[in-house]
């Protein structure tokens, strides 16, 4: 049976953060009312002229800097022509054989091998508009705030191998893009869009193998599983001895499949020709050198930092990284508290999972490195247990206010004189004498059964690792003394 090699490539529409379109001064607002946010240049009303907003221009330079590409001396737009009713112009300004960018670069952690995917192009081009398709309907609605917002396409050459590559490559690239400031690259907004190449060939072999193109993805999990499903399609129909269609297909979540949708476009099939009302820009190596000096730290450098300045895991390291507000508390909160690893402990552990039970985006997060510090050197002078610190911690952050500022007026104090604790001690290890003779018989869980039995009658006060010691110094002491 032959072996197959699957051969991956993505495309990449990132949203560029501009306060208005690419060619007019329409606003870019997400969830504005249908066809609010509309001019006649970016609906292509005749006799209208686009002109090039400079920011994302310049956002654009940006990323195709961070991404080690080669900026043009010379850009200019085309016509891309084609007919959907969701694109006004009946064509899309975008550019074809003279883009912003090319022959980039972006390295990706593969296992314990750095994977380098080479980035064929990075250019920029305006969005379409949105179709609205009601169930109850015969027809559907169409949305044109959209049409004209500005997209930068990053395209990768064929070099990915695996869905969990496709994930990875998906992963640090939306982390650049974050730290870049260059797209809020959320999904649910359309902000980051993802298309899928994928075709097989026989291991070993160098040509390449008929490709099918994935629409409609719009998760980094979609993208992993629709190549999966796609690659096993794909297989399966080479081993009946059949051809696989050239065509674009779309990921079916439901249920888990792809699905036919066109014939897969070649470029002559869209009749590109330059945009005749937009003339070539010349770019400025100046510009480029600027953008490259004003580079903030990238998360690849910021992971390495993190593991060497503070011994971080590779993992935790790469979590900070990749929501630049969750490195910044990290890093703000070691500055005033310096115990990198309780504080990460917090981060990692009690944040992501108060963010995550809340779906909440980290890069949304509004907490003051005060407030972690304040909390944690509470905890260490004994003031309040790490049952209250929990407690506290999410209070904090519904209500956004400092918990030193929460603990005044309330009886939080932790429990930590010794008389108090044994006499709580006493109370408990005579109510449950089965537990205190299972412990004594060598079941070590009946310990924890009476520290937790301490812990529910001090209302969580109690200082546990205390009352841990003075039950097992009781324990170990004739039955009577105990009794």
């Amino acid at each position: 049976m032959t072996a197959y090699e699957p051969v991956i490539g993505l495309e990449v529409h990132v949203q560029l953060a501009t306060a208005s379109k690419l060619f007019c001064g329409c606003p870019t607002t997400f969830g504005a009312a249908p066809n609010s946010q509309t001019c006649p240049v970016c609906l292509g009303l005749p006799g209208t002229l686009p002109v090039l907003n400079q920011r994302a221009f310049e956002l654009g330079i940006r990323t195709a800097v961070a991404l080690e590409c080669r900026v043009a001396e010379v850009m200019k737009f085309d016509r891309k022509q084609y007919f959907y009713p969701d694109l006004p112009k009946g064509y899309q300004i975008s550019q074809y054989d003279r883009p912003l960018a090319h022959d980039g670069h972006l390295d990706v952690a593969g296992g314990e091998a750095v994977k380098r995917i080479r980035i064929r192009r990075a250019h920029l081009e305006e969005d379409a508009g949105k179709l609205l398709h009601d169930p109850n309907e015969p027809f559907s609605y169409v949305d044109f705030n959209r049409a004209g917002i500005p997209l930068l396409e990053i395209v990768t050459e064929p070099d990915l191998r695996l869905p969990e590559d496709a994930y990875a490559y998906l992963v640090e690239l939306k982390a650049i893009l974050r730290a870049l400031g260059v797209s809020n690259c959320n999904m649910e907004e359309g902000s980051l869009r993802c298309d899928a190449n994928v075709s097989l060939r026989p291991s070993g072999a160098a040509e390449l193998g008929a490709k099918v193109e994935i629409k409609n993805l719009n998760s980094f999990k979609a993208v992993k599983d629709a190549l999966a499903f796609e690659m096993d399609r794909q297989r399966r129909v080479l081993e009946r001895g059949e051809a696989v269609a050239q065509e674009t297909r779309l990921w079916n979540a439901r249920a888990q499949t792809t699905e036919p949708m066109r014939s897969k476009e070649e470029a002559s099939d869209y009749r590109y020709f330059p945009e005749p009302d937009l003339v070539p820009f010349h770019i400025e190596a100046a510009a480029v050198e600027r953008a490259r000096r004003e580079l903030p730290e990238l998360p690849a450098r910021h992971r390495q930092r993190l593991v060497e300045a503070y011994g971080l895991s590779a993992y935790d390291a790469g979590v900070l990284a990749q929501f630049r507000p969750l490195g910044a508390l990290f890093e703000q909160t070691v500055a005033h508290y310096p115990k990198p690893k309780p504080v990460v402990n917090w981060i990692m552990g009690d944040l992501l999972g108060y963010l995550n039970g809340r779906s909440q985006d980290p890069e949304t997060l509004v907490f003051q490195p005060a407030w972690l510090v304040h909390l944690l050197e509470a905890i260490e002078r004994g003031e309040i247990s790490g049952k209250t610190a929990k407690a506290l911690f999410v209070e904090a952050l519904e209500r956004q206010r400092d918990p030193q500022e929460l603990m005044q007026g309330r009886d939080v104090r932790q429990i930590v004189d010794a008389g108090e604790l044994e006499r709580l001690v006493d109370v408990v290890v005579s109510e449950h004498q089965k537990s205190v003779a299972d412990y004594q018989k060598g079941k070590a869980n009946a310990l924890m059964f009476l520290v937790g039995k301490c812990m529910e009658r001090s209302q969580g006060k109690a200082n546990p690792q205390q009352l841990k010691s003075i039950l097992q110094r009781k324990l170990a002491e004739p039955r009577e003394a105990v009794s």
